[in-house]
């Protein structure tokens, strides 16, 4: 048997969720208004690019996991939310994870979501 050293966690694969969940993003918008739901998504990007920032540098703990989980649920990111809930399983396990998958799956979301929406930023372009 050969002898191999503990791999990192991978996330990156199908989670069987739609990357963004619309009708959640749409709910939200009407439950807040337009001019509350910039705001919202200027915080929400500013603060998960903040983490996913300090995780690639540091590595993906289960507390920033669950934030991110938290913060993509809130927002419609649906497969973030998914590959957090996996990947903080792991973290709270001990195991290692690869947060830069973390971050690729968040880079991908943020990319769609920001076109959609004919948003730049945060802010209606």
């Amino acid at each position: 048997m050969i002898a191999q050293s503990a791999p990192r966690v991978r996330v990156f694969r199908q989670t069987g969720c739609v990357m963004i969940d619309w009708e959640r993003v749409d709910g939200l918008r009407a439950e807040i208004g337009d001019a509350d739901f910039g705001e919202v998504v200027d915080l929400f990007l500013e603060e998960v690019d903040e983490t996913v920032a300090r995780m690639t540098r540091g590595g993906a703990g289960a507390a920033d996991l669950h934030f991110l989980k938290g913060c993509a649920l809130n927002l419609g990111f649906a497969d973030l939310a998914q590959r957090c809930l996996l990947a903080e399983r792991h973290a709270a396990a001990g195991d290692p994870v690869d947060a830069a998958e973390i971050g690729d799956a968040y880079r991908a979301a943020r990319s769609v979501f920001l076109a959609k929406l004919g948003l730049s930023g945060g802010r209606a372009a």
